[in-house]
């Protein structure tokens, strides 16, 4: 893939994080305190996520598979950087531990990397072979 490609690929990681961050600050008042119900605001969280990366994941396999194993590759890259970007942004500003971070928040961004792998495979006619 091309240095562009890969710039796309990082941007589009960065905005699986920073569109969800975004509208997340929008749920909690100046204090911190949610304008909702807490599990309604984590539900809200979990459907824009949602929303975003797959949105992008379609932007990226719109056309087929971009290079081999690219839906584990992506996976992995985006994954990293939603938990890097947690844990430089958000765990702070919360004063959240890493361990309740992990059990509360990080361990949802585990479904990047299974969806990025189903697009690929939708993206290439269901050709399981190229997990190989």
């Amino acid at each position: 893939m091309s240095r562009r490609g890969w710039m796309r690929v990082i941007l589009f990681g960065f905005l699986t994080w920073a569109i969800p961050f975004v509208i997340g600050l929008m749920l909690y008042d100046r204090e911190g305190q949610p304008l909702l119900s807490a599990p309604l605001v984590k539900s809200l969280m979990v459907v824009v996520g949602g929303i975003t990366g797959t949105w992008l994941l379609t932007a990226v396999f719109r056309y087929g598979s971009p290079f081999r194993n690219a839906g584990l590759a992506l996976g992995m890259i985006w994954l990293a950087i939603n938990l890097g970007m947690d844990l430089i942004v958000l765990v702070p500003m919360t004063k959240m531990g890493v361990g309740a971070y992990f059990a509360d928040i990080g361990l949802r961004y585990l479904i990047i990397p299974v969806i990025s792998i189903a697009m690929e495979i939708v993206a290439t006619g269901g050709d399981r072979r190229m997990l190989r």
